[in-house]
């Protein structure tokens, strides 16, 4: 069988026909939309889940400009379902942009992008330039299509392209604006949140507010910004968000799609492994995939069908709600993330009125994002006087993997601070000086502060000691490196065998009763096995032995005899 190419990063609806790309048929998501006759359409997904894709497949199907609309949609299921959809096909003007690219460091740099978006758009539309009626309305257009309209001209840019459009073919038009959100998040985390909000509002306001040349619009993004932040005065505002039913299908691959793609490539023994990387997320009641990584996934199969899976999705944005969830959590959210890494589920209030800048108010609020934005797919919900509440779990292993890395930059940055802070010092003394209970009682304030990942098994708790004393000044610091007998967990050392040397064992106890036993056993271990042997004949002189045991968040060390040589 010939290998058919995968659409990695294909966003272009006529490039992917015209070109051969393997294509799962979205196009009842048309028929769908046209069914449900919305106004303004808002349909709010989880980035990279298909949606860029689909406004570019809709504005080729409805585009009055497009010569070749029956051409690349033939064979597809919105042409099988007949005359009565057959009949919008290239009917209307259309004025499509995309908001994506106003992901910019400053508020200038932004606006510089809406202008040349919209720039993009204008000389698209440059052939009605000459039928329109006023000369004023030519150098109008023209000043758009040139990037020199005065600035206060762009917050009504798209309602005047739809009454020029008006003018010449005598029809409404239809607007779609991708990734509307793109510049709010931006901008929220690059301080210049307030002056974005007014712009956007703006624009939306004019094209989509009393536009009497607008047919019906389409807006895509990631979260539903509430309506008195950006939608003001959108009455017939229309937001399809991952709780509803409608339209769950048309965004992210279906279990029947994903089945029948692997089927396609000769991947179907790979099922078991796509659907714990992939699958999980819930949109209404519809089991979904995410779409980027399966793709990605089938292609990184193309010489080798049993190559391992990968995070795709969590290369694709900045993960700053994970983080921020991280890095503001008390005592009771680090065990609550603890608990979702290892696989339990939460239930929080839920609702889809938000705003950037209510994202750190409360700690729902986080909750809310991470949900929205697919970090959280939902288990069950539940009604109590006017508030939802919803089950959540993490979606599955490409989603953990985020969490986790998204922990382990926290733990190191935490670590870096309080290296500078000097706050680690007593630590570092306590452990050169034989100071076991002093040892344990800092370990174990360490550990109320962490986020463990490994359901407390030996490697997170090994991982959070050597990270702790990785930045320890002069000191060498060792893990499981060869020794006598064996591989002591850590070993410290000064890089001159004039200086110290330590050797830890590491233990986890059942329970916390179990502690002591556990680190007599340790340290049992290191004579046993001769662990200071190796470091004699190094030249080691002053040698100390720690057995270390951990319980959960607390942590206990007994120090071995300790024998210095002259």
């Amino acid at each position: 069988m010939a290998w058919t190419p995968l659409p990695i990063g294909v966003e272009n609806f006529e490039d992917l026909v015209t070109h051969g790309y393997y294509y799962v048929d979205k196009t009842p998501f048309i028929r769908e939309l046209l069914d449900m006759k919305g106004k303004v359409n808002l349909f709010t997904r989880p980035r990279r889940f298909g949606k860029t894709l689909n406004m570019s497949m809709l504005r080729y199907f409805l585009d009055c400009e497009y010569p070749e609309t029956e051409k690349i949609f033939s064979g597809t299921k919105i042409l099988e379902d007949g005359e009565e959809y057959r009949k919008y096909m290239g009917n209307y003007p259309v004025i499509s942009v995309t908001l994506k690219s106003m992901k910019q460091a400053t508020y200038e740099e932004a606006f510089y992008c809406l202008k040349e978006e919209i720039a993009r758009e204008y000389r698209r539309h440059d052939k009605i330039l000459d039928s329109l009626d006023q000369e004023e309305e030519r150098e109008k257009f023209r000043r758009f299509a040139a990037w020199k309209a005065q600035p206060e001209e762009y917050l009504g840019a798209l309602r005047f392209l739809s009454e020029c459009l008006f003018q010449v073919y005598g029809k409404k038009s239809v607007i779609l604006i991708d990734e509307y959100d793109v510049p709010l998040e931006n901008a929220y985390f690059g301080g210049f949140y307030d002056r974005m909000v007014s712009l956007v509002r703006s624009l939306f306001e004019s094209a989509l507010k009393t536009n009497d040349c607008l047919e019906f619009a389409v807006i895509t993004g990631c979260l539903r910004i509430s309506k008195e932040s950006i939608f003001t005065g959108l009455n017939n505002l229309k937001a399809e968000s991952i709780t509803n039913d409608t339209f769950a299908e048309h965004f992210g691959f279906t279990q029947e799609e994903v089945e029948k793609m692997l089927m396609d490539y000769g991947l179907e023994e790979n099922l078991g492994t796509v659907q714990k990387w992939y699958d999980g997320y819930c949109f209404g009641e519809t089991e979904v995939y995410n779409p980027w990584s399966v793709i990605n996934y089938v292609y990184s199969c193309y010489k080798n069908k049993q190559a391992f899976a990968k995070p795709y999705w969590s290369n694709t944005s900045s993960n700053s709600i994970v983080r921020s969830l991280i890095e503001r959590a008390d005592i009771s959210v680090k065990k609550e993330i603890e608990g979702l890494i290892e696989g339990k589920t939460i239930e929080k209030p839920i609702h889809e009125d938000i705003t950037y800048e209510d994202m750190n108010s409360t700690q729902d609020n986080l909750w809310n994002f991470l949900f929205f934005t697919g970090y959280l797919k939902k288990i069950s919900q539940r009604q109590e006087g006017e508030t939802i509440y919803m089950e959540m779990a993490i979606p599955n292993s490409e989603v953990r993997y985020v969490y986790k890395n998204a922990v382990l930059r926290w733990f190191e940055e935490k670590i870096d601070r309080k290296t500078e802070k000097r706050e680690l010092m007593p630590l570092y003394e306590s452990l050169l000086n034989g100071d076991a209970e002093k040892m344990g009682e800092i370990l174990s304030e360490n550990l109320m502060e962490t986020i463990s990942f490994y359901d407390y098994q030996e490697s997170y708790y090994h991982g959070f000691l050597a990270g702790l004393l990785r930045p320890m000044g002069n000191y060498i610091v060792e893990s499981n490196r060869e020794s006598g007998k064996g591989r002591p967990d850590i070993l410290v050392r000064y890089p001159s065998v004039r200086g110290k040397a330590v050797i830890l064992e590491l233990k986890v106890a059942k329970t916390y009763q179990e502690l002591e036993k556990k680190c007599e056993e340790a340290l049992r271990q290191i004579e046993e096995k001769k662990y200071e042997e190796g470091l004699r004949r190094e030249g080691y002189k002053d040698i100390l032995k720690y057995g270390v045991a951990f319980y959960k968040k607390e942590c206990m060390v007994k120090a071995g005899r300790h024998r210095s040589q002259t």
